[in-house]
């Protein structure tokens, strides 16, 4: 490792630590050439092959990379005795910093969240994964605008690992289910931890706490749990990307889209669709035949008993006998029903007994009906 005093490529002179890590420190310098100040990361590999070729595949991963959302690489050497990355000197504070202050409202996290996206999505258009999205690897600039920094896990999308078999890589509270289960690994890894940072940003708590082992597999048993006083869209957003279905979770680009663009969608109610017009016509018919037909049974339930009709509704006398014992009324005007539970309406009827007919006339009485014989009547006796 170089010293302070020394000028590393004669150019940078090393200052304060600002970070360390598994297999690398990164350290302020002062680029004494261009006379400005940059962050200068030092890898110290081991004996282990697998450390090399990570440092080797993060330098070259971040030379081909440029995004307002990354932090930039102005310089690396993955060659030497010390191999280095010279990035942008990013002054402000980290998302860690921001979220222990508490939780950000929705405006932040959405305006936070779409630029993290647009970064993913370049990274994943270039053919690489970043494995390790968390807070502490989200620095903001002066502008306020958040940078993704620290590719040390960024791998091919269409490569093996580059991990020791069995080994799992990122850090647990924000790893995909996938990555739990040792399953080969895709860009949706870096939508799903992208998921649990705008959750935590938006709760201001870790969604999976505890030891590492823990913390990694209660995802597996249990959805993150996601505030349902959320705009809608948001809760639908956050349910989609931290889905244990790799297929469910929208890209990266989806995500920047669906930031920045707030949708107005509500959920949407099922209602019963209304009876249409034809079928209330029919249901009517039906109430309708089946009102007239219990007046109909009324009406001969009155006349099979031997009374009289009404003299309103009698039809009109022909001379010919009319049996009562089956009556075919006439059609009348149909008046407006009665409600449906009311019991039938039955006309008055007139009980009083007609006079009985005269009797018929003897054949040997005059037709004035007297009794007495006629002048003529003795006439031709003895």
């Amino acid at each position: 490792m170089p010293s302070d005093t020394v000028l590393l490529a004669d150019r940078y002179r090393l200052g304060e630590v600002l970070g360390t890590g598994g297999v690398a420190e990164v350290r302020r310098a002062r680029d004494v050439l261009l006379a400005r100040d940059v962050a200068v990361k030092l890898f110290q590999p081991g004996d282990d092959l697998s450390d090399a070729r990570r440092i080797d595949k993060e330098i070259c991963a971040l030379a081909g990379l440029s995004h307002p959302g990354l932090v930039k690489v102005y310089d690396a050497d993955p060659s030497g005795e010390t191999p280095y990355l010279v990035l942008e000197l990013i002054e402000g504070k980290t998302l860690r910093d921001r979220i222990a202050k508490g939780p950000m409202s929705v405006e932040e996290v959405r305006r936070v969240g779409a630029a993290l996206a647009d970064a993913l999505a370049h990274v994943h258009s270039r053919g690489f994964i970043h494995r390790d999205v968390k807070p502490s690897n989200i620095l903001f600039d002066d502008d306020g605008l958040p940078r993704l920094a620290d590719f040390g896990l960024v791998r091919s999308a269409d490569e093996a690992g580059l991990t020791r078999t069995g080994q799992v890589v990122g850090t647990a509270a924000y790893l995909a289910p996938e990555q739990v289960r040792g399953e080969d690994l895709t860009s949706a890894v870096d939508v799903y931890a992208l998921g649990l940072v705008l959750l935590e940003c938006l709760t201001g708590q870790r969604e999976y706490q505890g030891a590492e082992v823990e913390s990694a597999v209660a995802r597996l048993h249990r959805p993150p749990a996601i505030p349902d006083d959320l705009p809608f869209d948001l809760v639908r957003l956050l349910s989609r990307m931290t889905s244990l279905s790799v297929a469910r979770r929208p890209s990266a680009h989806e995500c920047a889209e669906a930031l920045r663009t707030p949708s107005a969608d509500t959920p949407t109610v099922v209602v019963p669709k209304p009876r249409s017009r034809g079928l209330l016509a029919a249901a009517s018919a039906v109430v309708l035949i089946s009102a007239i037909g219990t007046g109909i049974s009324a009406w001969n339930s009155v006349t099979a008993t031997g009374a009289d009709q009404p003299e309103t509704t009698a039809p009109a006398s022909t001379g010919t006998p009319v049996s009562t014992a089956v009556v075919t009324p006439a059609p009348v005007a149909v008046q407006p029903l009665p409600p449906a539970d009311a019991p039938p309406a039955v006309q008055a009827v007139d009980n009083r007994k007609a006079a009985p007919p005269p009797a018929p006339a003897d054949k040997g009485k005059a037709a004035s009906g007297k009794g007495k014989p006629g002048k003529g009547e003795n006439k031709g006796k003895g």
